[in-house]
């Protein structure tokens, strides 16, 4: 393909990817309600549990209620469309690629979005004790005013940085498909990697408690060793498939 027809291929993805993050930011801005009882669904649960806590939901002024609904109606269409803009840069590189790469890629994309939900539901059902955690630091007599904009704000990046973590094993196992990450490395750096993974769940997390950092870095630190089990799989099974005739390295053997 010539250099236009790489930006006409471009600009037709793009527009498909902002029409479906579109169309499910409307279906967002529609269903708001469910989704503002859904999301605010921890903090009422901890309002139910402390009935003394003075807590509650507030808009700061007349546009912040509007304000806020296009806000979570962006997030829904983010979230929503992810499988369709996914696609559509898997199909944005797919001429590049070889037959076995496009199968690879095209796994890629249907391991990412299963592990991106499943990060987003986790982190869900820990927003009831992460916001137990933090208003128990109000002093007795005291009361919160939460603004409900912040709120909102809080809860969205609380969950996408769940979700866009979940999605590290994949990286992983596709630097390993490339032949950039064999499985040996991985297993010999281990100890460094544990480290990595909690400073970046400690920055990560939109809390500065060292319970949500924990609960982030547990099921990364469990997701590198899965991703370490398919990444050894994937080289000793291509070890064994290596002709005769080729070299094998102390490395490539040691990954067996």
């Amino acid at each position: 393909m010539t250099l236009r027809e790489h930006l006409l291929e471009f600009r037709r993805r793009l527009l498909i990817s902002a029409a479906a993050v579109l169309v499910m930011a409307i279906v967002g801005f529609v269903n708001y309600q469910w989704i503002f009882d859904t999301l605010s669904a921890p903090f009422q649960e901890y309002q139910r549990r402390n009935p003394d806590s003075l807590i509650s939901l507030n808009f700061a002024n007349a546009t912040a209620a509007f304000s806020n609904q296009v806000n979570v109606a962006i997030f829904v269409g983010v979230l929503g469309s992810s499988p369709v803009w996914l696609y559509q840069a898997w199909g944005f590189i797919v001429p590049g690629l070889t037959k076995r790469e496009k199968r690879i890629s095209l796994a890629f994309v249907a391991a990412v979005v299963p592990l991106f939900a499943a990060g987003c539901w986790f982190g869900y059902t820990l927003l009831p004790r992460s916001l137990a955690l933090l208003y128990g630091f109000t002093p007795q007599g005291a009361s919160n005013i939460q603004q409900t904009t912040d709120y909102f704000t809080f809860v969205t990046r609380f969950i996408l940085v769940f979700g866009l973590a979940f999605l590290f094993p994949v990286f992983l196992v596709a630097l390993n498909l490339i032949r950039v990450l064999p499985s040996h490395i991985m297993l010999k750096g281990w100890r460094p990697a544990i480290v990595i993974i909690f400073v970046f769940a400690a920055i990560a997390t939109p809390t500065p408690d060292p319970y949500t950092m924990f609960l982030l870095a547990t099921p990364l630190t469990v997701l590198y060793f899965a991703a370490y089990g398919i990444a050894w799989f994937i080289d000793r099974r291509r070890l064994r498939n290596r002709p005769e005739w080729a070299e094998t390295t102390d490395d490539e053997a040691s990954a067996i």
